[in-house]
This record gives C-alpha cells, structure tokens and sequence, in this order.
C-alpha cells in the first residue's frame, strides 16, 4: 500500500467507532515521520491533532447517551449486542412565545424548553420568526443536555402584541429491545455524569423508608444468581402490577407507594427510586404528554447504555415504540433564574416593570399543523 492509498483510507475511515485504533496507528507510525515529504509529515501531524480533539468530544459524550456502538469502558461490543433503532418518525414542531401588552411593559425575559439531539433523535432547526420587537433570540444548553431558547424584549407598549416562534424538525427512531438483555450487568465504574443519576430528585425520594424497604424487598425475592436484566425487570414489574394508574395531581413516588395509585409520573417516579436506591443509575424521559424512565446498564466491555422501559401503558421493557419528540432527559434541573431545583424544565417569564395590567403570555408548543399549548404568564408547570 502506497502512503496516498494509506491516506485515503485513513481520511474515508475516521468515524467515531474507528477512532481509538485510528489514533493508535498514527501514534506507533510517528516514528515514521522523517521518512516523509513536509507535505506528508504536516498533514500527519494534523491528523493527530484533530483525532485527539474529536477523541476528547466523542468519548464523553456516550456517557450521556447511547447509541448503536457508543458506549464507554474497556471495549466495544458488537452492535448487534447493544441498543438497536428501529423506523423513525419525522415531525415539523412549532415553539416559542407570543405576548400582548395590556399595561406599557419593560425589560421582558422569557425562555422555552426546545427539541434537542440525544442518540434516538436528531433536531434541526428550521424557521425562526421574530417579530420587531424582540431585541434578541439566543439558545442556551443547561445541565443534563436540555436546550432552551432565551427572548429579550426592551420595552412592549401597551395594546402591542410580539412574538418569537422556532420552527424545528424532529427525526426520533423507535428503540429496540437488546437481543439478550442477559448480557448487561451492573455499573462496575461508575461515569461522573451517570453518578447523579442515583440520589433523590423532586418527587423521587429515594430516602424514604417504605420505598427502601420495597428495593429491598423485591431483591430479597429473588435467587442470588438473578442477572441484573432480571433483577431490573422485577422492580418494574412490582411497579406495574401493584400501582394501578390513575390521573391526578403530581404527588410524587411515595405516595403513590402508600395510596396505590398514580399516573405516568408516579409510576415512572417510584420505579427510578426502586432503581437508584438498588444502585442502578435511572432518570426521567420527558414527551409531550408524557414521561417514561430510562435506566443505565453496561455490558462486560464496560460500555455503558441508557435503556428505555414504558412505566404506565403498554408493557414495553428494554425498548420504546413511542417516537414522540424527547423533550428533555432528567429530574432534577438547576435552572439559573429559579432558586429550587426543578423535575422539568419549564417556561418561565418575567418582567422588570408592568404599568397597569399585567401582559397576556401564550407559550408554543405545537405541531406545525396542531393545536397550540398554553401556559400561564411564569408558570412552570406540566409538560
């Protein structure tokens, strides 16, 4: 093979699964390097460069999420042992804010929650509308991945209505079930970023005693050489079989451990405690209308995936059918302009002055060709 060929299938082959051993060939071949043309040795030293950059960006970031091959540890495993997508489901969303002014209203501060990537789903941004009022429309990303669109508006005189609205397309894939679930065990090391994930959030509380009891419980139950898949499955299936689902108020996962009763958030609330409190890393999966639960696994590489499971509907335990867009992934938010910590990240308004009546806020969330959703003015309430 000559070094053009050699060059060619190194720049054609630089994908996130080749890259350890990519990196490892240029390193064992830098000997090499005084036997080349300048051409030849700057752009081998560039491609060091670049590959370590995109080493130290790729290789966190599977802790988070998961993919077909991504995963963290010692190894990769093959991906057809792993998380596996299925069809995917293609969807236009409309969010954003529009607002009237009924008193003159200064030094407006809004934020919305947006669509953003995680490994089952990839967002664009499409369209952003801005009326003339808006001085400025900018995204942040807080803990835990959530996106947020930020909108400033100086002044909004009375009678005057403005608006910013992001027009996103969401691509999200069904997730398959693991072709044997037997394979994965409990986290040996725990990732930083994975290790939050096993302590109390609003409404998980983790430190209850009934709900430490349960986890207990359920283990007790079960023989000592239970695989983990297994051991997951038992929480789940108490969860399921003894919380009958009722809609009602958010009471979180202790009482509805001593009503019996609840709904998607109840359900998925105690089943995360049951998880975290046995020493599996789980967290909430937020959709319109909806929540599920993920927990956290690795095979015996070492890679580590986040595994979906419906808590309330449908039993669907390693996979999810539901392709509706994630909206955020977690339970438990720092969000800058709110002191407490926050299950879900919200909308959120607030104005520096009001002469007369206080303004008229309709935060967007919406299909492009569906029915708008309304918050009231600062509400931080459902999803």
């Amino acid at each position: 093979m000559n070094r053009h060929t050699r060059r060619k299938r190194l720049v054609c082959d630089v994908r996130p699964k080749n890259i350890r051993p990519v990196i490892e060939w240029a390193v064992c071949n830098y000997r090499e390097t005084h036997l080349m043309s300048p051409f030849d040795r700057f752009l081998h030293c560039f491609v060091v460069v670049v590959l370590a950059a995109v080493f130290l960006v790729v290789e966190p970031a599977r802790t988070l999420g998961q993919g077909t091959t991504f995963g963290q540890g010692k190894g990769s495993r093959p991906a057809e042992n792993g998380i596996q997508f299925g069809e995917e489901n293609v969807q236009r969303w409309q969010v954003g804010i529009k607002i009237r002014a009924n008193g003159h209203c200064r030094g407006i501060f809004a934020t919305a929650p947006i669509p953003t990537d995680w490994p089952e789903q990839q967002v664009v941004i499409l369209e952003e509308d801005v009326s003339p009022e808006i001085r400025s429309l900018s995204y942040r990303t807080l803990e835990n991945g959530v996106k947020q669109m930020v909108v400033t508006i100086p002044q909004l005189a009375a009678g005057r209505t403005a608006h910013a609205l992001v027009t996103v397309e969401v691509r999200r894939k069904q997730i398959l079930a693991p072709k044997n679930g037997l394979l994965f065990i409990k986290p040996k090391k725990m990732p930083t970023a994975v290790r939050k994930f096993l302590t109390s959030s609003p409404f998980i509380e983790t430190r209850n005693r009934e709900i430490k009891l349960l986890a207990r419980e359920i283990y007790r139950d079960l023989p000592e050489t239970t695989p983990v898949w297994n051991q997951v499955a038992a929480m789940y299936d108490w969860v399921r079989d003894n919380i009958e689902y009722k809609n009602g108020k958010l009471k979180g996962a202790a009482a509805a451990l001593k009503d019996k009763t609840g709904d998607c958030e109840e359900l998925t609330s105690l089943f995360i405690a049951l998880c975290r409190i046995n020493g599996i890393p789980a967290r909430t999966v937020w959709v319109p209308n909806h929540c599920y639960p993920e927990f956290y696994l690795q095979d015996d590489y070492g890679n580590g995936y986040w595994i979906p499971c419906q808590a309330a509907g449908t039993r669907d335990f390693g996979s999810m059918p539901d392709t509706r867009p994630v909206l955020q992934k977690g339970d438990n938010f720092k969000v800058p302009e709110i002191r407490e910590k926050k299950r879900y990240v919200a909308e959120y308004l607030r104005t520096q002055s009001v002469k007369g009546l206080p303004p008229t806020v309709n935060f967007v969330r919406k299909t492009v060709a569906g029915e708008e959703k309304k918050a009231a003015f600062g509400g931080f309430g459902g999803f």
